[in-house]
């Protein structure tokens, strides 16, 4: 059984939980039932750190992704991708312009908050929201839901297939450094539609220009 480690600690709730409501909805409809198999076949866990892949032809050539565009998107052009990984740790929150679909390929636990409760480009771990999401699970997270890479509950880690709107997560065209900001959102933009705040315990994210703007503790989700 999981259990999330800070100070104090916090229960791992359920995706099917009334408390999940505020941050997204399980979704069901599409069959999802092809691509979850494709991740299993083909793609692997690497040993440290994490894989995000925006776009990955295996998935978008799935019928699937028609249906995601022109009914879950209105017609909107998206992609398909997966994240997976070792981690079990907070590290840092981002956000999106439009909802993301997870599809949990193993099981895994979200970390999740509200951008309404980001204040003067701060934000307080304690609150964070743990959501535990079963295998073959599809949710949408709204775009107002701070999320980040899932945290495994088991030893092999965890895989996530990611939808999101075409084009999310690709670089900058203009480099962060040169950018000129105007508000405070300015200074959490990190990559094309992706919005992010890191925890200072997380250099690399830093080092990369992300705003150091969690405070609290690093949350760990142990198991």
């Amino acid at each position: 059984m999981s259990h999330v480690n800070m100070k104090e600690n916090i229960v791992i709730e359920h995706v099917r939980d009334d408390s999940f409501k505020s941050y997204g909805k399980e979704i069901t409809g599409y069959d999802f039932t092809r691509l979850i198999n494709m991740m299993k076949k083909s793609t692997e866990i690497p040993e440290h750190e994490n894989v995000y892949v925006a776009s990955e032809p295996i998935l978008e050539d799935d019928p699937v992704k028609k249906q995601i565009e022109t009914y879950f998107y209105g017609e909107m052009p998206a992609q398909i991708g997966y994240c997976n990984g070792r981690n079990s740790t907070l590290n840092g929150l981002e956000y999106h312009k439009g909802s993301e679909i997870n599809i949990a390929v193993t099981d895994l636990v979200l970390l999740l908050g509200k951008v309404q409760d980001i204040e003067n480009n701060t934000f307080h771990s304690k609150n964070v929201r743990a959501f535990f999401i079963p295998e073959g699970t599809a949710i949408e997270l709204y775009e107002t839901t701070l999320h980040f890479a899932p945290c495994k509950v088991q030893e092999s880690g965890f895989k996530c297939i990611v939808v999101l709107p075409k084009g999310t997560n690709e670089p900058l065209e203009v480099a962060l450094a040169e950018r000129e900001k105007s508000t405070d959102e300015d200074h959490l933009l990190f990559m094309k539609n992706k919005w992010l705040i890191a925890h200072p315990d997380r250099k690399q994210l830093i080092e990369k220009g992300a705003y150091p703007g969690i405070v609290g503790d690093n949350i760990e989700v142990l198991f």
